[in-house]
């Protein structure tokens, strides 16, 4: 039932995201999607929510780059419902797919306290596509979509308390790292993700220093 809803969205979705190039493409939906499953098979959540939620995350990122201010999920959720008005859902299957992605980027280790399983599920999926070699890859494109640099070694690299997506791009690609990325792996709501999560980071810090030591012209 999944797959046939999925081919449903996916000409909307498509349309939608064709132009994105900030990392946030259909690509990605698709790969959160496929670790929502992956993750939510083994943790218990709805297959059906976690698979819909995942492949309409984000909206709001599209809303954004039209608008050229911060959209948050929440309101994104009129342009979610239109889309999943092409498909038949219950009403409550509806409400909990707009649920989990209203609150996916409410994260527990800022204090927000999501305890919705299918939310905390597609919250790591999400955020496991952003470590790793892939999410070296979209942290770059996503500075080079927003004209960030690289890397800017007249800023230091710290890691700071608490992470928001709405606190403004970060100085350079390197700092988004320090900033979050190294953060995801330890605060994973799930075992599985937790899991999945620590060779990704361990690649991800071998990549910043070697980067580093590059840049810093150390032979």
């Amino acid at each position: 039932m999944l797959e046939e809803y999925i081919e449903l969205l996916k000409p909307y979705v498509e349309e939608l995201f064709k132009s994105d190039s900030s990392g946030h493409d259909i690509s990605h939906l698709v790969r959160t999607m496929k670790l929502a499953l992956y993750i939510g098979e083994r943790e218990g959540a709805d297959k059906l929510i976690v698979g819909i939620a995942a492949f309409l995350h984000d909206v709001h990122r599209i809303m954004q780059n039209e608008s050229g201010v911060y959209v948050s999920p929440k309101d994104s959720l009129v342009r979610v419902r239109e889309i999943l008005s092409h498909v038949s859902l219950t009403n409550e299957q509806v409400e909990k797919i707009c649920y989990a992605i209203e609150y996916h980027e409410k994260y527990n280790w800022n204090g927000d306290n999501v305890e919705d399983i299918n939310t905390l599920v597609l919250q790591d999926a999400d955020n496991l596509d952003a470590i790793g070699a892939i999410g070296i890859g979209r942290a770059f494109s996503y500075s080079g979509a927003h004209n960030s640099p690289m890397y800017r070694d007249d800023i230091p690299l710290e890691n700071s308390d608490k992470y928001t997506e709405n606190s403004g791009d970060d100085p350079s690609s390197i700092h988004h790292f320090y900033h979050k990325l190294f953060k995801l792996g330890e605060n994973m709501n799930t075992k599985t993700a937790k899991e999945i999560s620590e060779k990704r980071i361990n690649f991800m810090k071998n990549f910043v220093n070697e980067f580093l030591s590059e840049w810093n012209v150390e032979l």
